[in-house]
């Protein structure tokens, strides 16, 4: 049974979206991924939304751009953490998607992270599994470490070779 649901309002979206799947699939948490506009199909919206918890969701990721209603509405229906992820937009760089998301009515939380932050919330969603799963919590630990010792890695080359060289190799 999927514990992740991830909706996104427009298949524009998808490669942002896609991001936290890549995520999930890494730490082996099962999720089921749609595309519905809460504006264009209110109905299919509110039966998607009421039936997460039914279908076994523990977390929703919602994905969406300018007016950006998606993860707030499934803020209000759905009673566990949703993680809203606001889209870049053509008009107002995101910011419209941005604002629309954390600024939520008190009582209707939605976790948000970074314009087209796909992957931060499908990390996100595996640290709120973690929570009460310790395989997960210990695969949380070991990516975790793998980044510390990527930048590590990264300084050590610098040093080993100098920022020109090191610029160099990075194009």
């Amino acid at each position: 049974m999927a514990k992740v649901g991830i909706v996104m309002g427009s298949d524009s979206d998808m490669p942002i979206m896609a991001k936290a799947a890549e995520i999930l699939d890494k730490f082996k948490i099962e999720y089921e991924m749609t595309i519905i506009s809460a504006h264009r199909e209110p109905d299919i919206f509110f039966n998607w939304a009421k039936s997460a918890e039914e279908k076994g969701f523990q977390v929703i990721i919602a994905g969406a751009g300018k007016a950006a209603h998606l993860p707030g509405m499934c803020a209000a229906i759905f009673p566990m953490p949703v993680i809203g992820i606001p889209m870049k937009t053509s008009d107002l760089g995101g910011v419209d998607s941005l604002y629309s998301i954390v600024q939520m009515p008190s009582g209707i939380p939605v976790a948000t992270v970074a314009i087209n932050g796909g992957a931060n919330a499908g990390i996100l969603a595996a640290k709120i599994l973690a929570t009460s799963d310790p395989v997960l919590l210990g695969r949380l630990k070991e990516y975790s470490e793998k980044l510390k010792q990527d930048v590590a890695a990264k300084a050590e080359k610098l040093e080993q070779v100098g920022y020109e060289a090191y610029l160099a190799s990075m194009k």
